[in-house]
């Protein structure tokens, strides 16, 4: 292993605490509405770690523009292997309480933290992707689930991104899933080192322009959908 892979590991964990360490200020959930009830499965970056207002986050953004029911299981440093075992009671099995909610769709937006065990723990991550996803498809046979491209938010992308962000594709293939493509990018060019950054001030997570931002994507990815969602 180079040298500048070993520091850029290092780099990594310690943003992991980080992430991790977030306290969860933001409600799980958005006002009900009478339309459908989408459940959202993702990390930090799903949960709208980084704004003050739940209405900044790009899922209740999209949700609200859709008059979708949004139910947001989403939490700090979550991936399919990572904070899984030590969550605590009702939090280490999210996909059994998604199923519980009876969703129209299901968005999974995982993958990110999982770069951060890859070396010790690839081959769980990838047991773990189709686990999750299997049982998803399974538990709520007639919904239609969106599974999104793992988010990245730093210039230097680890070969693990591109290997997970495979892992995610295939499983989502094999489950028959909607799949959203390009996410890994989205905030590409406005990272927390560059001159025009769409970052909060901890430098970790998109503030109320980069959330915004994935929103847009995500209603255009959406609208490309064969059918349209």
């Amino acid at each position: 292993m180079t040298r500048r892979r070993l520091l850029g590991l290092t780099a990594v964990a310690a943003l992991l605490s980080l992430l991790t360490a977030c306290s969860p200020t933001l409600p799980a959930a958005a006002p009900s509405t009478t339309g459908p009830t989408v459940a959202f499965y993702g990390d930090s970056y799903t949960r709208g770690t980084g704004v003050s207002s739940i209405e900044d986050r790009w899922s209740t953004i999209v949700s609200t523009s859709r008059g979708w029911n949004e139910i947001n299981r989403s939490e700090n440093g979550l991936g399919f292997v990572n904070r899984r075992d030590s969550m605590g009671p009702g939090l280490n099995d999210i996909p059994t309480q998604i199923i519980a909610d009876q969703p129209d769709i299901v968005f999974v937006t995982m993958g990110l933290n999982d770069n951060f065990s890859y070396d010790r723990a690839a081959d769980r991550i990838r047991a773990a992707i189709d686990d999750d996803l299997t049982r998803l498809r399974d538990g709520l046979p007639d919904a239609r689930i969106i599974v999104v491209e793992p988010f990245w938010y730093t210039a230097e992308r680890p070969e693990s991104v591109d290997v997970i962000i495979g892992w995610v594709s295939d499983a989502a293939d094999r489950i028959g899933a909607d799949k959203i493509t390009g996410a890994s990018r989205w905030l590409d060019g406005h990272y927390a080192d560059d001159s025009d950054s769409w970052m909060a001030s901890d430098g970790l997570h998109p503030n109320e322009i980069g959330y915004a931002h994935m929103a847009e994507e995500m209603d255009a990815a959406l609208r490309a959908l064969d059918p349209p969602l």
